[in-house]
């Protein structure tokens, strides 16, 4: 199974600091069973989540972006695995599938690129190998009716989320058309032009290849989002978006007045949701700001579209605990940790 490393129980059991009078979540997760196939494995679990890890920055790299998005997938599980397990949060329920290792891929660019203009061109072009990968296995989880959770890499993951999620909940006879909503709580629409795959783009492919119904982007930053792109969401009917000036500085509606019409706005269909670590103020990603939400808005935003739309799949992205460039940090994992337990808290409680 190329680039795809699933979890064995004793894997996840090794990340654990066991304590006596306590129980982990990690001591309660699900596992694939050893030589089951990931197909079989999904169909026989009971569980309600799929967990995938996908750490990589080829897709920034793609972007002209720095790199160490690959960073934020192991600091999760440490933090998320010592969760308690309790009365709002078993653990039970979810199914810690595995991760995918795509380093080779980059090991051949760096090898072989002659030059820099090469090397985005390898670069994105390797990103569709990843497309295609992912792609597949978010199909075969949605197909079970199950939702995954996807944490780490590059925002251009979005796009076989989408592409895979609309296959499989199609094929599962849960949606009449392989098309589903998406809401991206994002400081960047990533809707660039389609000139080769990369992490600023993922939501233009998944709409001109048909899969993105609906769009909405929440607190979009006026001063990085250029005049062209500008045009093209606001002459989109299908696309809707909230500025972060419109929401905090003009005051023109409340964050959850925003949290509300994007709901609103993609109803009637399965809805991904999205959500660009880049939007939090002072939290270390890819194109990190210091004017953003706070950690508490990101976490009622989930909370919010668990309860108010019908998920598709969550995915959590651009995160880093450490960059090429030398920035560091130590609490990127246990914020992550919270944003995912409060989404799957809050879709537990509607079961």
């Amino acid at each position: 199974m190329p680039y795809l490393h699933l979890f064995k129980k004793e894997d996840i059991l090794s990340l654990v600091r066991i304590r006596r009078y306590e129980t982990k979540l990690g001591e309660r997760v699900q596992t694939v069973l050893s030589g089951a196939q990931f197909r079989d494995a999904i169909a026989d679990s009971d569980a309600d989540f799929v967990v995938l890890g996908i750490p990589e920055d080829i897709g920034v790299k793609a972007n002209e972006g720095v790199g160490g998005t690959n960073t934020a997938w192991n600091a999760f599980l440490q933090s998320f695995l010592n969760i308690q397990s309790n009365d709002f949060l078993d653990g039970r329920e979810i199914l810690m599938a595995g991760y995918f290792d795509f380093s080779s891929l980059v090991d051949v660019i760096e090898i072989n690129a002659f030059n820099y203009e090469e090397k985005i061109d390898a670069y994105r072009h390797a990103v569709n190998t990843i497309d295609d990968t992912v792609e597949q296995y978010i199909h075969e989880i949605t197909q079970q009716k199950k939702i995954p959770i996807i944490i780490g890499g590059g925002h251009n993951n979005a796009y076989p989320c989408i592409k895979g999620a609309a296959k499989g909940w199609y094929k599962a006879g849960i949606i009449d058309l392989p098309q589903i909503n998406v809401v991206n709580l994002d400081a960047h629409a990533d809707y660039r032009a389609m000139e080769g795959r990369h992490s600023g783009n993922a939501f233009r492919y998944a709409e001109e290849d048909g899969y993105l119904e609906k769009y909405c982007i929440l607190g979009l930053h006026e001063n990085y989002i250029s005049q062209n792109i500008w045009m093209d969401i606001v002459n989109n009917p299908f696309i809707d978006c909230i500025t972060y000036e419109d929401i905090f500085l003009h005051e023109k509606r409340s964050f959850q007045q925003a949290l509300a019409h994007a709901a609103a706005f993609t109803e009637g269909g399965l809805c991904g949701i999205e959500l660009d670590v880049d939007a939090i103020e002072n939290t270390l990603s890819s194109a990190g700001s210091p004017s953003g939400i706070s950690p508490i808005h990101a976490r009622q935003y989930l909370n919010f579209m668990a309860w108010n739309t019908r998920p598709a799949y969550l995915h959590i992205c651009e995160a880093a605990t450490r960059m090429e460039d030398g920035r560091q940090s130590n609490t990127t994992g246990k914020l992550l940790s919270y944003l995912v337990s409060d989404f799957v808290k809050a879709m537990l409680a509607q079961f």
